[in-house]
């Protein structure tokens, strides 16, 4: 399936549909390179929330996350006891997973013992986003070996739910690589953004 035209006559990835929170993030969000650590830390975790359901179900609950979560502020994360997984397990604001959340805790620990988490994602694209030219959604891969290198390598530094699958949705939705579709009005735009 090819980008799908909207009734403001532009052409979109068919995946964020006609809901408009979901068409505001492809619009706005979804592919745009960032390259602030916190962010890219926030987005990872997120990620691994998504597994098992659909983008929507999060996006929805991103501020309930944020919330929850103390603004996804690593160095509080980091150090979150039983007491507190246990009061994450009766917010239903948020997915109530305890693999996930304590994966969060883990993950924040992980991300604090890095100097820099944003450079070195971006160091395995030698800083600038890989520009795919993917006409149909058929095309675009559910993980690359770069992917599965970059799962390796966090997972090697502690970092949990992070598989091949959740790394490559994470570099598209954070603009590591463009995956717009090649005819989605979000294409060019997105690749026109510059390097860091």
């Amino acid at each position: 399936m090819s980008a799908r035209l909207h009734d403001d006559g532009r052409g979109r990835c068919p995946w964020c549909g006609a809901d408009a929170l979901y068409v505001h993030y492809h619009d706005t969000d979804w592919g745009v390179p960032e390259f602030d650590s916190r962010a890219l830390f926030e987005k990872l975790i997120l990620d691994g929330f998504q597994a098992g359901l659909s983008w929507i179900t999060i996006l929805r609950k991103r501020e309930n996350f944020r919330a929850a979560f103390d603004g996804f502020k690593p160095e509080i994360m980091a150090r979150y006891d039983s007491r507190k997984i246990e009061s994450l397990m009766q917010d239903e604001g948020i997915v109530r997973n305890r693999l996930k959340i304590e994966a969060a805790v883990t993950s924040a620990q992980a991300y604090l013992a890095m100097p820099d988490f944003s450079a070195h994602l971006w160091g395995f694209l030698d800083g600038a986003p890989k520009q795919n030219s993917f006409r149909r959604m058929s095309d675009v891969p559910a993980q690359t070996p770069l992917a599965e290198k970059i799962s390796k390598d966090l997972k090697k530094r502690g970092f949990r739910f992070v598989g091949p699958t959740i790394v490559y949705a994470f570099m598209q939705a954070c603009g590591l690589v463009n995956d717009h579709l090649v005819d989605c009005h979000r294409h060019t735009e997105v690749k026109s953004l510059s390097r860091r």
